[in-house]
């Protein structure tokens, strides 16, 4: 067996298994073996049923003596088990619905533990769809951590257990590639032990010590990526001089706002970058709202005044077109006659056509688009400036291949990623970095508060009213649909929930990343247009359309998040002039988290806020969503592996020192694993 094995060669992965796991991206061994979990649950110690805490939203563990025997109800709709139990005078309920066999699984006389959230049922604590467990089967469980996979529907987390197992046996399948130097440095496992204990820890000790190895490995490929890619852009001269001096004054006159001081330094350090000997290799970094759109709009007008093309790729195809919407009427605002150009992966074969033509025709144009501006169809005349919206969401490659479009352009990339300066410096290497800390005046701050379920009922009215008053709303959950392992609200129930909680008048739509990339798109364009008022979704809206009416932005679950996706989340949100709020609903009853979510209260500045969640997140939160969940990483975490991110820059640097192209035979498999990762890189380009 090697990793390139196909699933379907594996026990129990028939046909139709084999699909299910190929809609959730799986299609070899190696792809099974490296899916590694989302979290990871440690089974409670059992109570007895008058122990049991009703109300908290967390799973328990219950005792159940069977003295009664399981009634099997029929509805309508279909037949509900229940069964009731008692001691020391409480009596609680369970059921299982569409489960009538249960009638001869808890047999008379026996002892089970049942697994599941006690809820209060019309005064009666009741637990629903628990699952059951001997006291045997729960014992052996009780003090193990039991891996939580991100699946699709119909892959049940036992199924991929079971399979995976299969293969845990075979450690030889993966090759150590790190240098042995290097593993003794970093007091590293091996990476077949890591793997294995990824999946199936001993303790957390031993799941802090695989996480630290594999995290350890995501930096080490992408650091050596990032270092190749600034050997092959170390300055390099430029090649496109800029005659036009001052060209960007008339239209600062013309603005009817003024530019932060932040916009006006890094507006001046790009014109300095463009109009120098060597070619401008520049990130900015602007939290949520700082105004970064319009410093591209300049850079790609002084490209433009100049005589020269240039483009901004954007990573949704909605984002896409609201900055060629925004160029368009900008230039329209400071009337100047520039060519602005919309290529994207959906335009119809005509539409291509007629922008690639445009694309030759003028010289000067400002080209915006997705991927598809890298596409081998795109061909460019006199491309002097590149620009990335969103950097973190592609790769290094991708930037690269972007680059080459033209004839070593000018390149500015632009992230709402909050990185502190010291990370940035590694994680961007090669470029140069300016900073736009400060937020429009004319914005007001967002209203924030953090409540409990309790509150639901008051914001569904709060959403209602400002809905009624002509504004829209966002709601986030964290997951697409219901989990047998994960708890949590989804988008697919909790829109039939609002559906039914507000007036039929209120259109309420739903957005995943699960959707097609059309279906997405007019589900975007149809919430900008109101058409559609409270829109549901995961986090995919993060960096989504600009919708300047949407006032509310109310956040399930809001502890699964790390506050620094919180706060580009409630970015959505206070982009016009109208108040804007966000409702951060706590559903853990945690102190901890409470303290936690309360930071976003208390400031707006994106850096500070992910410095204080490092302090106040614990040794386990690591394994729950992370907060740089959008960089190119399965496992690390920028903010808190802060300090093996720096360790790993250090020992790039030594082995490029020694050996700058990997030629050392025990660099081999080094050299190999990053050929890899780049070649993945390439295939994640849809072209």
């Amino acid at each position: 067996m090697e990793l390139t094995t196909s699933i379907r060669s594996l026990k129990g992965v028939g046909a139709k298994t084999e699909q299910l796991f190929q809609k959730a991206g799986i299609f070899t061994v190696g792809d099974l073996l490296l899916r590694f979990p989302k979290s990871y649950t440690k089974f409670p110690e059992p109570v007895e049923i008058n122990n049991a805490q009703v109300g908290t939203g967390e799973k328990q563990a219950v005792i159940l003596r069977v003295e009664n025997p399981v009634l099997v109800k029929s509805t309508r709709m279909m037949q509900i088990a229940v069964i009731n139990g008692r001691h020391s005078g409480v009596k609680m309920e369970f059921l299982w619905f569409r489960m009538p066999y249960m009638k001869s699984v808890l047999k008379n006389g026996e002892t089970f533990i049942l697994y599941g959230i006690v809820q209060d049922k019309s005064g009666l604590p009741s637990m629903e769809q628990p699952v059951v467990y001997t006291p045997k089967q729960y014992e052996a469980i009780a003090n193990s951590l039991q891996p939580v996979y991100g699946l699709t529907a119909g892959l049940t987390n036992n199924l991929y257990k079971k399979v995976l197992s299969q293969i845990l046996c075979q450690p030889d399948l993966l090759e150590e590639y790190l240098p042995e130097s290097v593993r003794q440095t970093g007091e590293l496992w091996s990476y077949a032990d890591a793997v294995m204990q990824i999946h199936f820890p001993d303790s957390m000790d031993a799941l802090a010590k695989a996480r630290r190895r594999l995290v350890y490995d995501e930096f080490f490929i992408f650091l050596l990526a990032v270092c190749q890619q600034k050997e092959q852009v170390q300055k390099i001269d430029n090649l496109y001089p800029m005659q036009i001096k001052d060209a960007l004054l008339p239209l600062f006159e013309k603005l009817p706002y003024q530019l932060t001081n932040a916009q006006m330094r890094v507006i001046d350090e790009i014109q300095q970058d463009m109009y120098g000997h060597t070619v401008m290799q520049r990130l900015i970094q602007g939290d949520v709202g700082s105004g970064k759109t319009i410093v591209a709009f300049f850079a790609m007008y002084l490209a433009a005044a100049n005589g020269y093309q240039s483009a901004l790729m954007a990573p949704t195809e909605v984002l896409a077109k609201q900055h060629y919407e925004t160029f368009v009427q900008y230039s329209a605002l400071f009337g100047i006659q520039i060519h602005v150009i919309l290529l994207t992966g959906s335009m119809g074969a005509r539409q291509k056509r007629h922008a690639y033509d445009r694309m030759q025709l003028y010289a000067d144009a400002m080209i915006i688009g997705t991927h598809a501006l890298i596409q081998e169809r795109a061909v460019y005349d006199n491309l002097a400036l590149v620009v990335t919206d969103e950097q973190h969401r592609f790769g290094v490659r991708q930037r690269e291949i972007f680059a080459l479009k033209g004839q070593s352009p000018h390149i500015l990339v632009m992230s709402a990623t909050p990185i502190p300066r010291t990370l940035a410096i590694i994680l961007y290497g090669d470029l140069d970095i300016s900073v736009i800390d400060e937020v429009p005046a004319k914005r007001l701050p967002i209203k924030n508060c953090v409540v409990d379920r309790s509150f639901r009922p008051k914001a569904y009215e709060f959403i209602r009213q400002e809905v009624a008053a002509g504004h829209q709303a966002y709601v986030i959950c964290p997951f697409v649909e219901a989990s047998e392992t994960l708890d949590g609200e989804n988008v697919i129930d909790y829109s039939e929930q609002l559906k039914q909680a507000l007036p039929k008048e209120i259109s309420v739509g739903i957005l995943h990343g699960r959707m097609q990339a059309d279906l997405k798109n007019k589900v975007m364009e149809a919430f900008a247009a109101n058409e559609i008022q409270v829109l549901v979704s995961t986090t995919v809206v993060e960096v989504g359309v600009d919708v300047p009416n949407a006032t509310v932005i109310m956040i399930e679950d809001a502890q699964r998040f790390g506050l620094a996706q919180l706060h580009q989340l409630r970015g959505r949100v206070g982009r016009g002039t109208a108040q804007s709020y966000c409702i951060l609903m706590d559903t853990s009853n945690a102190k901890g988290t409470r303290k936690r979510l309360e930071v976003l209260k208390q400031t707006n500045d994106g850096f500070k806020i992910a410095s204080e969640d490092l302090k106040l997140r614990g040794p386990g939160d690591f394994f729950g969503i992370r907060q740089s969940g959008d960089m190119e990483f399965q496992l690390a975490d920028i903010y808190q592996d802060a300090g093996v991110l720096q360790q790993v820059s250090k020992q790039v640097q030594q082995i490029l020192a020694m050996d700058h192209d990997l030629q050392l035979p025990e660099h081999e498999p080094l050299k190999q694993k990053m050929l890899q990762y780049t070649k993945n890189q390439m295939d994640r380009i849809p072209l």
